[in-house]
């Protein structure tokens, strides 16, 4: 990462690529060592078991090699990266308290209106700490916890260690050692027995500064009969200099819960987001991820779902936009390891201007698993000769019983529809845009109203120009 530059550069289309003067109380220095590990720890004033659980992971990544598939990382630089940064000296309840840039910064980015309108409980984070948080006083009496997860360590470490890195360990993956070494901020959601939230918890993730990490953590546990939606929106300005978002979500979605994670991904074309997201999934139990990625320069997300219990369901639903000098390399896992268990995934993918999506995902029917039922569709749209897109489908089956389904599909966009359409008096720019927002409809029509009306708008924005 070439840091001999400290300044952004046009940010053109992307609206919210936007930097405020960067402010700290607290800033580690350059790179990845064992005492910024033990620094940041000192600094949140961890118990010793936080502590000793970063050293390890610390470890772990010097060992991990770096992965050799997928996305090129091969220009990451980790002597490079800023590991900590703090910006204020406290957390807020009211936005008014908030220091100047960093209100400015959500009140351009929307999150208050948000609030006002449709949330149940609200969380932003700004560089490493999660700076504001505001919870409907129902859910307190309900008993959810909606905190971030430097809190939750403290409030709640027997809740927390008891879940915290058993579906995603330090040796997982490179990555996840990273996250688990520097994690700061991201979400604690615990929802009791038969708890039904029926409006949506949102957390919103800002990287201000340049040449930056951001390692959020998120747990959610969703206990037997209960109900929530949890959405993530992510920004940043764009600078000359790469960045580095590496987050880990882990989800326990106990008997008979159901828990929806949305992420409406928005990250500049600076930002590498390497993200490791898994659920595990007990009796009758359902868990959805609808991963929709706009942003990033490059992409390596690959939400799972572990299907533990008898009648287990899971869906992965996803859409990524890849332009010039983007790489979205995204998929799911479905791991099936109880009978009945049923799973879906829906891949819809655009490319334009030179831009790569790849679809990775894995089907695992396991010794057991009896009647499984799987099905996977990929669909990919190319939007002119430049532009690629792949499928890296595996498919590992243990049961006879199994039903499995894939399909796949690259195309075009057709030049009859659009001509139809033209020939109605669309302009040829609105025509375009309709057929695409048409082809990922079967994805953006499982998000709320008010994010998919965003989606849309952030697809024709991106649209603009593309085609012809």
């Amino acid at each position: 990462m070439n840091t001999s530059k400290k300044k952004t550069v046009d940010i053109g289309e992307y609206k919210y690529g936007f930097a405020m003067p960067e402010r700290s109380v607290h800033k580690t220095m350059l790179g990845l060592r064992k005492n910024v590990v033990a620094e940041i720890s000192r600094v949140k004033g961890e118990s010793k078991w936080m502590r000793d659980l970063r050293l390890r992971a610390y470890e772990i990544f010097k060992d991990k090699p770096m992965p050799e598939w997928g996305a090129d990382l091969s220009k990451i630089d980790f002597n490079a990266i800023t590991y900590y940064l703090k910006a204020t000296d406290k957390q807020s309840a009211s936005w008014d308290d908030l220091p100047q840039e960093i209100k400015e910064t959500y009140d351009r980015i929307g999150v208050p209106e948000a609030e006002k309108k449709f949330l149940a409980g609200v969380s932003a984070q700004y560089e490493s700490e999660v700076v504001y948080e505001s919870v409907n006083r129902e859910l307190d009496r309900l008993g959810v916890i909606f905190c971030d997860m430097d809190t939750a360590v403290k409030k709640y470490p027997a809740l927390v260690k008891e879940y915290f890195g058993t579906l995603i360990p330090a040796h997982d993956n490179k990555f996840a050692a990273l996250n688990s070494a520097v994690w700061s901020g991201g979400s604690f959601v615990y929802i009791p027995k038969g708890v039904e939230v029926k409006l949506p918890l949102q957390a919103y993730f800002r990287i201000n500064a340049e040449a930056f990490g951001q390692f959020e953590r998120t747990l959610i546990i969703a206990e037997e009969g209960s109900s929530v939606h949890y959405i993530e929106g992510c920004t940043a300005p764009i600078y000359t200099t790469s960045s580095l978002h590496s987050a880990v979500v882990e989800i326990f979605v106990k008997k008979n819960a159901r828990v929806r994670y949305t992420t409406v991904q928005n990250w500049s074309k600076n930002i590498y987001n390497l993200v490791t997201k898994r659920a595990r999934a007990e009796e009758n139990a359902i868990m959805e991820w609808v991963d929709c990625n706009i942003g990033s320069g490059v992409t390596m997300k690959y939400p799972a779902v572990y299907l533990a219990g008898r009648g287990a369901h899971g869906e992965v639903l996803s859409i990524a936009y890849a332009g010039a000098g983007q790489h979205q390399d995204a998929g799911a896992k479905m791991v099936h390891l109880a009978p009945d268990t049923t799973s879906r995934v829906i891949s819809k993918s655009v490319s334009k201007d030179g831009g790569r999506t790849s679809y990775r995902g894995l089907v695992h029917i396991g010794s057991g698993a009896k009647n499984a039922k799987a099905s996977v569709v990929c669909d990919a749209l190319l939007l002119d000769n430049l532009s690629r897109s792949d499928t890296y489908p595996t498919m590992s089956i243990k049961e006879n019983s199994a039903q499995i389904e894939h399909e796949a599909t690259v195309e075009k966009i057709g030049t009859e529809k659009l001509f139809y359409l033209m020939s109605r008096g669309i302009k040829k720019e609105d025509a375009e845009g309709l057929l695409v927002n048409g082809f990922i409809s079967p994805v953006v029509k499982e998000i709320p109203l008010e994010y998919s009306i965003e989606l849309n708008r952030l697809i024709n924005m991106k649209m603009e120009g593309s085609v012809g």
